[in-house]
């Protein structure tokens, strides 16, 4: 009872998070400004900027401390405490007098470095937890999908309601589920990782192949934080779209990729994991550039359900070939790597699009990110092939 119960927390926790970081997209160029940015795409870029840099320099740092105690559940609560108070900060920071943008960047590296905690720990006790790998990490996609599909639509509109609306929403919303975490997660003693990580790692060191999906992490995460950034930007500016308008365009490309991955994970099971890999890959750099060359709003729309689906194609093969790869002791240090390599990329799309689009202009960082997921596919089809082929067999219809 209580493996099912946690698992149904885990889940919830991993949906709030998404959706409460979510909830800022659609309107994030005028919420910078109630901050003391200016309205410009380089404000946008690091005011997101810092909280995946915080992501990726702090998420180690929680394990490692998780790890070392045997213990998971207070690190969780802790994590989105932090949370709370540094959403309920940045909503407060206009009303102390001291609303600087540099301010509000460095709540967001606070808030960052809160909620990673929680959302990696979530992950991973959902992974120390008995039932079956399957279904404890299709908990956690369906939770990961389903908030940032709800958080986009949903931010739209709460932004209508004043700019700073979505950031008091999102506070609450953590402080809720850190009073859930506290009374309904239990910790076990599977979540004292009995192996060495370090050995661990070195053994995933012999398997160099990890390099293949971690590169395909990499970007496809890449081209998600380009959209947060750079799409959101385009369809506020080029179209001229309001923030709640902006979160449905948005949604058209979450929600295709939420609902769809788990029947693609299974297709991927049937045919190998090739097809959606390399194939998805192209077609999805494809549909990216068309976003950005779209000559309407209707025609921006189709392309960005066109990336949803293609990125539900390819996101749970690309998962998959992680785990035909390594060693089943050395699952978790390899998904660990994989959602490091994730991390690293999203930060990069916002960094990188965030440049182009600003110096060379939309259309040029549409062909940039799509253009860099193509360029992978055709380098790599050789490798996903024999790797695919000879040391992954895969039932057939």
């Amino acid at each position: 009872m209580s493996t099912r119960r946690n698992r149904v927390a885990l889940a919830g926790i991993i949906f709030v998070i998404l959706l409460a970081q979510v909830l800022l997209y659609p309107g994030i160029d005028t919420l910078v400004v109630v901050f003391g940015g200016a309205e410009t795409l380089s404000a946008s870029m690091w005011f997101l900027a810092a909280e995946f840099a915080a992501f990726v320099a702090f998420a180690g740092l929680w394990g490692a401390v998780s790890d070392a105690t045997g213990r998971r559940v207070p690190f969780i609560v802790a994590g989105t405490v932090g949370g709370f108070v540094g959403y309920g900060l940045l909503g407060l920071l206009p009303t102390l007098g001291v609303a600087t943008f540099g301010a509000a960047v460095a709540l967001r590296v606070f808030q960052g470095a809160a909620t990673i905690g929680a959302f990696s720990l979530a992950i991973t006790m959902l992974m120390d937890l008995e039932g079956g790998h399957g279904r404890n990490m299709g908990a956690a996609g369906i939770a990961i999908g389903g908030g940032t599909a709800l958080g986009a639509p949903l931010g739209g509109q709460l932004y209508e309601l004043g700019p700073l609306v979505p950031v008091y929403i999102a506070s609450g919303l953590l402080l809720v589920v850190a009073l859930v975490a506290a009374v309904v997660l239990e910790d076990s003693e599977t979540s004292t990782r009995r192996e060495g990580v370090s050995g661990a790692i070195v053994r995933i060191r012999q398997t160099p192949l990890l390099l293949v999906p971690y590169a395909f992490g990499f970007i496809d995460r890449l081209t998600a934080g380009f959209f947060a950034l750079v799409g959101t930007l385009y369809f506020r500016e080029v179209f001229e779209l309001d923030p709640g308008t902006t979160g449905l365009m948005l949604a058209l490309f979450f929600a295709p990729f939420a609902l769809l991955q788990y029947p693609f994970g299974v297709v991927s099971d049937r045919i190998g994991r090739t097809i959606p890999i390399v194939v998805g890959s192209t077609l999805y750099g494809v549909a990216v550039v068309g976003v950005g060359v779209a000559p309407s709003v209707r025609a921006a729309a189709l392309a960005m359900i066109l990336v949803g689906v293609i990125g539900a194609m390819m996101a749970p093969a690309t998962m998959a070939l992680v785990t035909d790869l390594a060693p089943s002791s050395d699952r978790g240090v390899a998904m660990a790597g994989f959602n490091a390599f994730g991390s690293v990329g999203f930060l990069a799309g916002i960094l990188v699009g965030g440049a182009v689009a600003d110096r060379f202009g939309y259309v040029s960082a549409f062909v940039v990110a799509g253009g860099v997921e193509i360029a992978l596919a055709v380098l790599v089809l050789p490798v996903v092939f024999r790797v695919d082929r000879f040391e992954t067999p895969h039932p057939r219809w």
